[in-house]
C-alpha cells in the first residue's frame, strides 16, 4: 500500500512538475510571438488557398494568387524578425527535448537529447522565405503546398518546444489532417536536410 501512495505521489509530483515547465515554454514563446501577427496570417494563407483551389474562374483565381503573394511575403517578414528576435534567448531556454514523451524539465536533465529551437527557427524563416519567393519557379499550386508544409512544420515544432513531439504530431494529425512524416515530406529539399540533421541529432 505504500509502494502505490509513493507512485501516485511520484506520478502527481511529475505533472506538477511538468505542467510549469509547459507554462514557462509556453509564456517565453508567447511573449515573442505576440509582437506579430503570424498565426493570423497563416490562417488567412491557408483559407486563401482553399479558396483559390475551389475556384473556377481562371480570372478571379489569378486575382486571388496575387493577393495571397502580398500574404506570404508579410507573413515571411514578420517570421524573419520573430526568428532573429528569439535568437537573443538563453540557450537553456530554448532547448527541446527530443524525448518523445514531455518529462518535467528534460531538456535540462538530459541536455544531449535535445535541440536549439533558436536554430530551428531559423531553418524555417529561411524555408518559408524559399517558398514565398518560388526560388525553385513552381506552379501557384504546388507553391501553395510547399508554403503550407513549412508552415505546418514550423507550427510542428513550437507545439514540440511546448509540450512534446508526440502531443505536437498529435495535434497535426487533428487540425491539419496531416501525418507528421508526410510533412517532413513536403517541405522543400533544403528545409528537410537542415531539420533533419538539427532534430535527430
Amino acid at each position: 500500500m505504500e509502494i502505490l501512495t509513493l507512485v501516485m505521489l511520484a506520478i502527481v509530483g511529475a505533472y506538477i512538475l511538468r505542467s510549469g515547465d509547459e507554462r514557462q515554454r509556453i509564456a517565453l514563446l508567447g511573449s515573442h510571438l505576440g509582437h506579430y501577427q503570424i498565426e493570423k496570417l497563416m490562417e488567412s494563407l491557408t483559407e486563401g488557398y482553399l479558396r483559390c483551389l475551389g475556384e473556377d474562374d481562371p480570372e478571379r483565381r489569378e486575382q486571388i494568387w496575387r493577393l495571397l503573394d502580398n500574404t506570404e511575403a508579410r507573413l515571411s517578414a514578420q517570421f524573419d524578425r520573430f526568428a532573429a528576435e528569439f535568437q537573443s534567448v538563453d540557450e537553456v531556454r530554448s532547448r527541446v527535448s527530443r524525448l518523445p514523451i514531455g518529462l518535467p524539465y528534460a531538456s535540462r536533465l538530459f541536455p544531449r537529447a535535445s535541440f536549439d529551437l533558436r536554430r530551428a527557427l531559423a531553418i524555417h524563416a529561411r524555408g518559408i522565405g524559399a517558398a514565398m519567393r518560388n526560388d525553385l519557379q513552381r506552379p501557384a499550386k504546388a507553391k501553395a503546398f510547399t508554403m503550407s508544409a513549412e508552415l505546418f512544420l514550423m507550427q510542428h515544432t513550437c507545439h514540440w518546444y511546448c509540450k512534446s513531439k508526440m502531443v505536437a504530431s498529435a495535434r497535426m494529425l487533428a487540425r491539419h489532417r496531416t501525418p507528421y512524416q508526410q510533412l517532413v515530406d513536403s517541405v522543400s529539399d533544403d528545409t528537410r536536410k537542415g531539420y533533419l540533421a538539427l532534430v535527430a541529432g
